[in-house]
């Protein structure tokens, strides 16, 4: 018996065979538009709990045949999670019918906490640096993470509001520059990608600062007012120790995206940085994480690591006060040695794992200052 043909053939009225019929049963859909942005739905942002569609990060998107391509548009430069999205992202799109190509993007605008301070108009986020007592690296702190934003990209600004103990000058190794002034306004000075500002570029080497509290909430409103800081995306403000009058005149002169507050893990230094969790709540400006700073020692020798403080740690402090943990750093002297050569960690050393744990930190506080900037600009609609 003669084997059937697999597919039957149709015949056209001049005898000749055609596959078109097959064919057209054959062929694969093209993707849409419509049919690609519902499959970005199903990609969330883990931090602000969300789809990437409806938080806008999906731009110039193109679907040509089978190629596929669009724009990330993150909220940040320093997104921690901006290899997880792309690579989800990429997934979702290739899963669909038709997709031969899949090209993404990334790029990022920071978010503008809608502040709205005359004092500062160009800038995006105001962030303070806090802590409850001196000697917990706040300023070490300052500079690292002011320096690791601007190399993922960022426009950063940093102030030292420190105003009896200005100590960013000598860690970013400017001590001996002084300021220019344009149109009746200061010139910030620029070092590591970095605009910068310190009563320590004002003042003669060695001057003592004898004020009381009224010169120094004027000089802190000086600082933000007749510095020209241009546009920013993030202005870091590296405060004085303490609960004074630097912090509450700060709060009060520019609406902050957020506080974070160092501490170091001993007792004395969580009991003092809990008194400045509650001045910033009192003053309305939100926590948006702590740090611990000084965490513990590994040997160079043995790689053993020892906790040289023995108190509360900064986990246990964040979660006393339902506030974010955004990381921990190491005791290691080549951070300190590097601020007193004027070159910070993440310049100077930038394979260890300190400038690793800036770096890190630094991408958690700019999300957490996404999530602020959002939110306030949800509650403004």
């Amino acid at each position: 018996m003669p084997k059937r043909p697999i597919f039957q053939q149709a015949a056209r009225p001049n005898g000749r065979r055609s596959w078109d019929g097959i064919q057209s049963k054959l062929t694969i859909p093209m993707p849409t538009e419509a049919a690609v942005l519902d499959a970005l739905r199903q990609v969330r942002d883990p931090d602000l709990l969300r789809d990437i569609v409806s938080l806008g990060f999906v731009q110039d998107l193109s679907v040509q045949g089978g190629r596929v391509s669009f724009r990330l548009e993150l909220t940040t430069p320093a997104c921690p999670v901006k290899d997880h999205l792309k690579s989800q992202a990429e997934e979702a799109v290739s899963a669909l019918d038709g997709v031969s190509h899949v090209e993404i993007l990334l790029s990022a605008r920071v978010r503008d906490s809608m502040h709205d301070s005359p004092l500062l108009p160009g800038v995006k986020n105001v962030v303070a640096v806090a802590s409850g007592k001196g000697g917990v690296g706040k300023s070490t702190v300052s500079v690292n993470l002011a320096v690791a934003l601007a190399q993922s990209g960022a426009e950063v600004g940093l102030l030292d509001a420190d105003v009896y103990g200005p100590s960013v000058p000598m860690m970013l190794g400017a001590a001996h520059e002084r300021p220019m002034t344009q149109n009746q306004k200061i010139i910030p000075i620029e070092k590591y990608r970095l605009k910068t500002m310190s009563l320590g570029h004002l003042l003669e080497e060695g001057q003592a600062v004898l004020w009381r509290g009224p010169m120094v909430a004027g000089t802190v409103k000086q600082l933000l007012e007749d510095v020209d800081w241009g546009d920013l995306d993030y202005l870091i403000v590296d405060l004085p120790p303490g609960t004074g009058d630097a912090p509450m005149s700060l709060a009060q002169l520019v609406p902050l995206t957020g506080v974070v507050i160092v501490a170091t893990p001993h007792d004395v230094a969580a009991n003092i940085a809990g008194k400045s969790v509650k001045l910033f709540e009192r003053l309305k400006a939100p926590i948006i994480g702590v740090i611990e700073n000084m965490a513990g020692f590994v040997c160079p020798s043995c790689g053993a690591e020892t906790k040289v403080f023995a108190g509360k740690s900064g986990e246990q402090l964040a979660a006393q006060f339902d506030v974010p943990f955004l990381g921990s750093i190491p005791l290691d002297a080549s951070v300190s040695a590097s601020g007193d050569a004027g070159v910070p960690c993440v310049i100077a050393s930038p394979e260890s794992s300190a400038a690793d744990c800036f770096r890190s930190i630094a991408g958690r506080l700019a999300m957490e200052t996404s999530k602020q900037a959002m939110a306030q600009q949800t509650s403004a609609i």
